[in-house]
């Protein structure tokens, strides 16, 4: 079968709605993308503190933190990384940042993990970041799980 070349962009056009109507209505509790996760009848305050706990077991470092909507935190990076992402030398750092996000009508939050590599990391007015694609979010999903268990059932203080 061949479609027509004025069909082309009609059966595009069609296509791109269709996929960003799914987008529009998906409910924030079923949203977040690759590595996201729930928390249980929680709050900000104990999601931050189980990330911390949790992270720091992994070598990350505390970067910035949003409180109550997001953490991050950084790692040197490999040298595979270096090469990868690297410029004339420069050392790079991988960055997690975790988004916090309340449920309506409920005490839970999804947490989601958006990753980053950065040149000059910490350097005012020198710090590059670069977003790295879904599936090194996918990475920290058992990092984030291991958060939601620490976090999960503590209520909202």
């Amino acid at each position: 079968m061949k479609l027509s070349s004025s069909r082309l962009p009609i059966t595009a056009l069609a296509l791109l709605s269709f996929l960003l109507s799914g987008c529009l209505v998906t409910p924030v509790a079923q949203s977040g993308g690759l590595g996201s996760v729930v928390v249980t009848n929680s709050n900000p305050q104990a999601i931050i503190t189980a990330a911390q706990n949790v992270f720091s077991q992994y070598e990350y470092a505390l970067s910035d933190t949003r409180y109550p909507s997001s953490i991050s935190f950084d790692r040197a990076s490999s040298k595979f990384a270096n090469v990868m992402w690297g410029s004339y030398g420069q050392p790079q750092t991988i960055r997690v940042k975790v988004n916090i996000t309340a449920i309506p009508g409920s005490q839970n939050y999804r947490i989601s993990p958006k990753v980053y590599t950065v040149t000059s990391a910490g350097v005012a007015g020198f710090e590059s970041k670069r977003p790295l694609i879904g599936l090194w979010n996918s990475q920290f999903g058992p990092l984030l799980q291991r958060v939601s268990t620490q976090a999960s059932g503590v209520g909202s203080n």
